[in-house]
């Protein structure tokens, strides 16, 4: 298959993927192929003028405003660890003009499914919305942090994220440091769904990650390993939630005065 050659731009990327995949590998949050990241490299990757060329792959139901656009994706069926190493993973997509499909111009020499991942409209309706905000978040990372599924899974956070929010962000400091917005969840929603692509865009509008209840957290951000790092710090908060809940006691947090008081200290 015809393929494109990856600049030293697309490169640090794809770099980064890779160290955010072997975190998420490490941390136990990318169990076989669970788990996807994407890259905007529409700025970064000029299409080659014959597209007719490379693989196509139809779509539906895609957001007009990603035509043209050039993503760096997982595979459908591929592992997170399958791109741990640099170029071995993944592949590089062009949606055409018409966002009927789009061109398949460079995949990784790992074993994969020769298409972008099933979640990938997810993907797309963020990394759409992102550019037409004018945000420079150009990554967006899903993957299942044990913790945050857990809580999950309690009616008590799952039905109230105001107390979600504020019980991590008392757990520990730096939750409400670099998780300022917040943490928005959704109700189960069938995977790959349009449905929850619609979910996820509006959760990532108003809030920092999105829970995908029972099954995963998703957040945006300038690249991957930044995407990563958000997730990390709101699974910190919601691991020492359960720890204590497991040693048989409930955890006081930060009092309102004490959030109060490092609100105003970092101007949150």
């Amino acid at each position: 298959m015809p393929s494109i050659s990856l600049n030293k731009a697309v490169r640090l990327e794809i770099d980064k993927v890779s160290e955010t995949g072997k975190y998420l590998w490490e941390k136990g949050w990318a169990e076989k192929n669970g788990g996807n990241i994407s890259v905007n490299l529409t700025e970064l990757v000029k299409a080659p003028k014959d597209l007719k060329r490379f693989k196509y792959v139809p779509i539906k139901e895609y957001p007009k405003g990603s035509a043209g656009m050039m993503f760096f994706v997982k595979r459908t069926g591929e592992r997170i660890r399958d791109m741990v190493r640099p170029k071995k993973g993944g592949c590089i997509v062009r949606i055409d003009d018409e966002v009927r499909g789009y061109h398949i111009l460079w995949e990784g020499a790992a074993i994969g499914g020769s298409r972008a991942t099933s979640e990938f409209i997810s993907h797309v309706m963020i990394h759409v919305d992102k550019v037409e905000s004018g945000s420079d978040h150009r990554a967006v990372v899903h993957t299942h942090p044990v913790e945050l599924i857990a809580l999950s899974h309690n009616p008590k956070y799952a039905h109230d994220e105001r107390l979600l929010n504020r019980v991590l962000w008392g757990m520990l400091p730096e939750v409400r440091a670099h998780v300022p917005r917040g943490i928005a969840i959704t109700q189960y929603t069938m995977p790959g769904s349009k449905e929850l692509a619609e979910l996820t865009l509006e959760g990532l509008r108003r809030c920092d990650i999105v829970i995908w209840n029972m099954h995963g957290a998703t957040a945006s951000a300038r690249d991957a390993l930044a995407a990563f790092d958000l997730i990390d710090v709101a699974n910190k908060g919601a691991a020492i939630l359960l720890r204590c809940l497991s040693s048989g006691f409930e955890p006081e947090g930060m009092t309102d005065q004490e959030m109060a008081a490092f609100e105003k200290q970092f101007d949150l």
